[in-house]
């Protein structure tokens, strides 16, 4: 499919194994970010600042943003592309009631004659830069953030207990767009009773995939099994999703080595895995095989080119998800100057950048003419509206009638929510005083808020 024509047609929770009581508290430490200095604005403040907006360090602002100097940028508002999809979804708009929480944060947005608010969890409890949260079958949340840690947290007859599940502070960089910044537990965990981690190394400029052997719940560092490490010419753009796909297949969203404009053109060069989606076999492995190259990877034997390449043309794909009823794999995909867009992606696609930047044409003319395999987004928005996209997910709960079907999804600077409906159309449902990382789902299909600087927010009707 070419640029200009785009028609869009999770893993279910995860399954995992009970971990019983953990021993170590997270260090009983305040979750507060060491360094809430202002962004690292990472190489060019020319090109969105990976966040320069970012007021504090964050993974995927600043990948999500070169630009906050360059908020200044006028956009034209474009809605782009955001053509019907051929798969119609089923809206199994259920109504149900809302078990509200108190204490809204902030303000409504009317969609579908359903409004949307966010209200605290964890007694709002105060995060600095969570980036990931998991549930687990018992109710307990995993929560993962940007400085290391990755904490436990049990709610019981309205207390709050932690438990430490990984602590990373030691052995990673971290600031601006580096630091721990994924995480996903293996589908089948009990028998392969493995967290998957994604982070910054102190000891290399590189992004590294570990995997981390758990024992009565908690990771045992001894363990760890590096998976595959990426050299990162910069300290942007590192993209940073780790997810599991119904097939079982691990994928991993690699931003384009950072800097601005990609200035190696690593989006459309296939021999590395910048600006890429890689696609991965990590089931069975021994330690002597860290992983294997799925036999219908699309470009598996495809001289010049990576095997392990999913999808590539993307710019900082920071966060992905599948959806658990269709198996799409939607990402948000951090723009440059001017446009911030969400894509469905699908097996060998190029996704456009450095030559295009969203829907719009980044380099010359001639050149996005000549680039004819371009997929062009599902959305865009532009920096009118905000400056560093936050994939989100596919709202497969009961507890908001008629958004059944909806992909939620936020931007950084702005607090923005949209939602992208079954036929395509996209409205703005919410807007936040708050950075928005990371969006999450519990094990009812229910959708969760990550800001830095707050709770863990929880959407519900209104």
């Amino acid at each position: 499919m070419n640029r200009l024509h785009r028609f869009v047609a999770l893993v279910g929770c995860v399954t995992i194994l009970a971990a019983g009581l953990l021993a170590a508290s997270c260090g009983g430490e305040e979750q507060a970010s060491p360094d809430s200095s202002a962004a690292e604005q990472s190489q060019d403040s020319s090109s969105r600042q990976e966040n320069s907006q970012v007021q504090q360090s964050s993974p995927q602002k600043q990948s999500k943003g070169e630009q906050q100097e360059q908020q200044t940028v006028q956009s034209t508002q474009t809605q782009a592309q955001r053509q019907q999809q051929e798969r119609s979804a089923e809206d199994r708009s259920d109504s149900s009631d809302d078990d509200q929480e108190p204490e809204q944060r902030g303000t409504d947005t009317q969609f579908s004659q359903v409004n949307l608010t966010a209200v605290p969890i964890l007694n709002a409890y105060q995060f600095s830069q969570p980036i990931e949260m998991l549930p687990l079958p018992d109710g307990s949340l995993l929560v993962a953030e940007q400085r290391g840690y990755i904490t436990r947290f049990v709610e019981e007859d309205g207390e709050i207990e932690q438990f430490g599940i990984l602590d990373l502070t030691e052995s990673i960089r971290f600031g601006g767009e580096e630091g721990l910044l994924s995480m996903a537990l293996h589908p089948n965990l009990e028998n392969e009773p493995y967290l998957y981690v994604y982070y910054s190394p102190a000891d290399a400029r590189v992004t590294r995939l570990s995997r981390f052997r758990l024992v009565l719940g908690s990771a045992l560092m001894a363990s760890e099994l590096v998976i595959i490490e990426v050299p990162q010419p910069y300290s942007n753009h590192n993209g940073g999703a780790v997810r599991f796909g119904s097939d079982g297949m691990l994928y991993l969203g690699y931003g384009d080595g950072g800097a601005a404009n990609d200035p190696q053109d690593h989006g459309q060069n296939r021999e590395t895995l910048l600006g890429t989606i890689i696609r991965i076999d990590v089931n069975n492995i021994d330690t002597t095989t860290a992983y294997r190259i799925p036999p219908d990877n699309p470009f598996l034997g495809v001289a010049g080119v990576r095997p392990e390449i999913w999808a590539y043309g993307l710019r900082n794909p920071w966060r992905m998800a599948f959806d658990s009823e269709t198996g799409d794999l939607w990402v948000g995909d951090v723009g440059q100057n001017r446009v911030e867009e969400v894509a469905v992606v699908a097996a060998g696609e190029n996704h456009g950048w450095n030559v295009f930047e969203g829907d719009e044409c980044f380099r010359s003319e001639e050149e996005c003419e000549a680039l004819t395999n371009a997929v062009a987004p599902v959305a865009t928005y532009t920096h009118d509206d905000g400056c560093s996209v936050t994939g989100g997910e596919v709202y497969r709960g009961n507890g908001i009638p008629g958004l059944s079907g909806h992909y939620v999804f936020g931007d950084y600077c702005s607090g923005k929510i949209w939602t992208i409906a079954p036929d395509g159309v996209m409205e703005e449902r919410l807007e936040l005083d708050d950075s928005i990382a990371s969006f999450a789902v519990d094990n009812d299909g229910e959708i969760y808020v990550l800001v830095f600087n707050g709770p863990i927010l929880k959407l519900v009707a209104d």
